[in-house]
């Protein structure tokens, strides 16, 4: 399939990969670190914002082993990672604009390595951009899900899951039915995931919320009809 051969082409290296989880593992433990978390907290808490959204995915995927067991290289830079937070987080902290960049390059990455993957394993389009958008955010999701609170990614605020889908979206269109050249598609994909994420932070835009149309349609007729000045009769 044209589709999958593209995928083979669009693999991710290694050390990029593990760049992103150790990214992802940053601010995870960094979470941990501000709340005053033990340090079984810092490292549950890096494990599942560094690995949580690609362990999600292999599941779902039923590809044998999750890739974050059967890699030699993944758990212990995780661990060592979390370990860096653990005693310096404080001096981290002074890194936020830097991190704030890290983190929705991050964001990208996971999303083209999710989608990738699912392209891979054949999926149709529709489950790819659900693969691609679960991998980048799924992190996340179980970090909330472990701090008891609700779920970041649907509460208003900075584009994140947005982004993420926006950006799988664009991949699956680009690299599957366009056909346009695989390492270029990606490239394209991370800055689109990330610059989306960064000016979402800082312009102040929001995800959007659920609008009420036909009651909202109902208003702007009524305003309007105030405004409108009475006929007067001859």
């Amino acid at each position: 399939m044209e589709i999958v051969a593209a995928a083979e082409a669009l693999r991710v290296p290694g050390a990029v990969d593990l760049a992103a989880i150790v990214i992802g593992a940053l601010t995870g433990g960094l979470l941990a670190a501000r709340e005053g978390f033990a340090v079984s907290g810092v490292l549950l808490l890096a494990v599942s914002t560094g690995l949580g959204g690609g362990l999600i995915r292999d599941v779902l995927l039923a590809d044998g082993p999750p890739v974050a067991l059967t890699d030699t290289a993944y758990l212990p830079t995780v661990a060592v990672t979390a370990a860096v937070t653990f005693y310096f987080s404080g001096w981290l902290s002074r890194l936020t604009a830097l991190l704030v960049v890290l983190d929705a390059v991050t964001l990208g990455f996971f999303t083209v390595i999710g989608a990738q993957k699912a392209q891979l394993a054949g999926l149709p389009s529709a489950s790819v951009v659900f693969i691609g958008t679960l991998t980048a955010v799924g992190g996340a999701v179980i970090r909330d899900v472990l701090l008891a609170q609700r779920a970041d990614i649907v509460q208003p605020g900075p584009y994140n899951a947005v982004a993420a889908l926006l950006g799988a979206a664009t991949l699956t269109v680009l690299a599957g039915p366009v056909g346009l050249p695989p390492l270029p598609v990606a490239a394209l994909v991370i800055v689109l995931v990330a610059a989306l994420r960064v000016l979402s932070v800082r312009r102040g835009w929001e995800a959007p919320v659920a609008v009420d149309l036909p009651l909202r349609a109902r208003s702007r007729l009524s305003r309007r009809t105030r405004r409108r000045p009475g006929r007067r009769r001859g």
